[in-house]
């Protein structure tokens, strides 16, 4: 279910999980992302790694936000959301990190899997 994933071109690993993770479900390079969301944040007046800003970004791209329901608020990890979502694409939010899941797998520099999610980005529920 975890799958090491850094296409940071200098190989760190922590600071720029948007990047990485929208990098992931949209085929584009890195730098490519990052570029894109230091523009948008320039627009904003906001830092590109803030969730307005990624999230507007997303948002122009196609991807629509869902939360979780707050029935249960700290079972859905990452693990448990690729469990129940095998097929499709998704960035997932916690509270201080972002993953990208494609096909029931997360990829990450790290095994982020007990990470609670809190809302999720997709091109359309499945």
């Amino acid at each position: 279910m975890y799958v090491f994933y850094n296409p940071n071109p200098s190989r760190k690993l922590v600071g720029d999980c948007v990047i990485r993770g929208i990098s992931k479900l949209t085929n584009q390079e890195w730098k490519d992302v990052h570029l894109e969301l230091c523009l948008q944040g320039y627009t904003m007046d906001d830092m590109p790694s803030s969730n307005s800003v990624w999230g507007s970004y997303l948002y122009k791209l196609g991807f629509r936000q869902y939360v979780i329901p707050n029935t249960c608020p700290d079972c859905m990890t990452v693990e448990r959301f690729c469990e129940e979502h095998p097929i499709g694409k998704y960035l997932l939010a916690t509270g201080s990190h972002v993953v990208a899941v494609e096909n029931g797998d997360y990829f990450d520099t790290w095994q982020s899997g007990d990470e609670i999610v809190i809302y999720y980005w997709s091109k359309g529920e499945l």
